[in-house]
């Protein structure tokens, strides 16, 4: 037999051996499991202006009818301080004119930094409480005689409870703009 011949026939040999052989295994299995992730934020100096200046006066004492971190605050008397202090944004004085702000009602869920917060603490439907929003599902507020401004949180029952509505009174600005 020549070469040729033999070279053919052990090529032929590898060959069917290959075919007979049994199959590699298949790959492991992959699981696809999507992300989930959190309603886009827009990121805002604004907001986070407000985010700052709210947090920093954590501590200040609760006065009813104050509006001014010397004489203490009441929870419309913090939040319209620091909208002019910290955002340049001058707001009613009461909560029950600051619900009526036109501007989108935000729902709990697409809640960002900086939206207003609103409760009905004695229940039924009329405002009566108000803070703003910092992120993380926890709002600032000036909550009674006798406390402080505080960082809250509002998963707590009473808060959820309490829940009206939110407003957004930061807006984001148009980043692409045609001329």
């Amino acid at each position: 037999m020549s070469i040729t011949v033999r070279l053919a026939v052990a090529s032929l040999a590898v060959l069917l051996a290959a075919c007979s052989s049994t199959p590699p295994p298949p790959p492991p299995k992959v699981v696809y499991r999507p992300v989930i992730t959190a309603p886009p934020q827009f990121s805002s100096p604004v907001a986070d202006d407000v985010l700052l200046r709210a947090i920093g006066l954590v501590g200040t004492p609760y006065r009813w009818g104050g509006n001014t971190p010397d004489s203490g605050f009441d929870c419309s008397g913090l939040i319209g301080y620091v909208y002019r202090d910290a955002a340049g944004i001058s707001l009613p004085r009461s909560t029950r004119e600051m619900i009526t702000l036109r501007g989108p009602d935000i729902d709990r869920s697409q809640l960002q930094t900086g939206d207003l917060v609103f409760f009905a603490t004695g229940g039924g439907s009329n405002v009566s409480h108000a803070g703003i929003y910092v992120g993380e599902g926890r709002f600032v507020h000036a909550p009674a005689t006798g406390g402080t401004v505080k960082l809250d949180s509002l998963d707590k029952p009473y808060w959820q409870k309490a829940w009206l509505n939110a407003k957004r009174v930061i807006q984001p600005s148009s980043l692409a703009r045609s001329n």
